[in-house]
């Protein structure tokens, strides 16, 4: 079950109390943490998402958190399918730059996920489900994100290149096209 403060500040989209999801244990959390993803999910599927600045706040402030509380817990393993999936869903949208150095509200989405997904490269449950999804972020658009994501995917095949072969395709096309 979902902890109370996340059900307030993700149910509520309550900006002003989603900072003191940084008040809390880690560990006290860490159950919370696959359904605060999913919750993450609606919000930041909806229609007007885009465009809703305290939606994008408390899901970016939230993000932080469940990354963070990921990475000290070391659950990603318990958390990777629904954080993957997350992920995974940025890429319905647009993510190219806005303007000059303004990223979307999903290219950020994307950005804050992936090095938590993706420094975890020598895990291979995580990495099969992570590297499909990655690769497709190569031809999005979206320099920034297409440079992280070939660095880890570089590590990823040091660790696990059987994961990288389905993908061989997409990864030359990307180099040769200089992204």
């Amino acid at each position: 079950m979902m902890h109370q403060l996340f059900r307030l500040v993700l149910g509520q989209k309550d900006l002003s109390r989603a900072g003191d999801l940084f008040s809390l244990d880690d560990s006290e959390i860490e159950d919370s943490l696959t359904e605060a993803l999913e919750q993450i999910k609606i919000i930041s599927s909806s229609s007007d998402y885009q465009t809703n600045n305290n939606d994008q706040a408390v899901v970016e402030i939230c993000i932080t958190r469940i990354t963070t509380a990921i990475r000290e817990t070391g659950s990603i393993e318990k958390h990777a399918k629904s954080l993957v999936g997350l992920w995974d869903s940025c890429l319905e949208h647009n993510l190219r730059a806005l303007g000059k150095d303004e990223d979307t509200p999903y290219s950020k989405i994307a950005s804050d996920i992936t090095s938590c997904i993706l420094q975890n490269y020598n895990q291979p449950p995580v990495m099969a489900l992570a590297v499909p999804i990655a690769v497709k972020f190569l031809h999005r658009g979206n320099k920034d994100l297409c440079k992280n994501m070939s660095n880890y995917l570089s590590l990823a095949s040091i660790t696990k290149a059987d994961l990288l072969a389905d993908h061989t395709e997409v990864i030359v096309k990307s180099i040769l096209q200089g992204i």
